[in-house]
């Protein structure tokens, strides 16, 4: 659960063009492959910005939202009225560790973070997709349109609204 939570957080971060961003918003489709080639897909909208901001809406299959903060990742689930918030342990510059992924071919980036390889596919000074293997060794990948970058936003928009009737757990 751990490193699926700092995987989150990179995507959150890892958008747009490679260098001198500051801020992402996209839509996006994330497709998870498991070893019996099933695959799960998510579908949601993604708003981002430095220095380690995001909120993630996922729409289909199931309605969630996750906000990322430099301390806690908090869960949204409408469906289930729960909240589930869990502090960040490791404390690293995603969005360095963006801007320094190297490219391998034109417009193919390959971006590491302690075991894991993210291959990044940007067109345009834009992210198209971010590829990986998660920590069941399923394959990862989110695929963005729409994208827009360095635009303003609002920081207030990455506070969590949580309905009082929510269950909250802390973790």
């Amino acid at each position: 659960m751990k490193q699926t939570l700092l995987l989150m957080i990179l995507f959150t971060l890892s958008f747009a063009s490679l260098k001198n961003i500051y801020s992402f918003e996209a839509e996006f489709t994330q497709n998870i492959t498991d070893e019996k080639n099933k695959v799960l897909t998510y579908n949601g909208h993604l708003i981002a910005a430095k220095p380690l901001y995001a909120m993630w809406q996922y729409t289909k299959p199931v309605k969630k939202d996750i906000y990322i903060n430099a301390r806690n990742v908090t869960i949204i689930e409408p469906e289930i009225e729960q909240v589930i918030v869990k502090r960040i342990e490791s404390k690293f510059d995603f969005f360095s560790i963006v801007e320094h992924a190297k490219e391998i071919k034109k417009d193919v980036y390959e971006a590491y973070y302690k075991e894991s390889k993210f291959t990044i596919i940007s067109k345009n000074n834009f992210i198209e997709s971010i590829s990986y293997l998660d920590e069941f060794d399923n394959k990862v990948q989110i695929l963005f349109t729409n994208q827009k970058q360095n635009i303003e936003i609002d920081n207030s928009i990455f506070v969590p609204r949580i309905p009082l009737e929510f269950d909250v757990i802390r973790d």
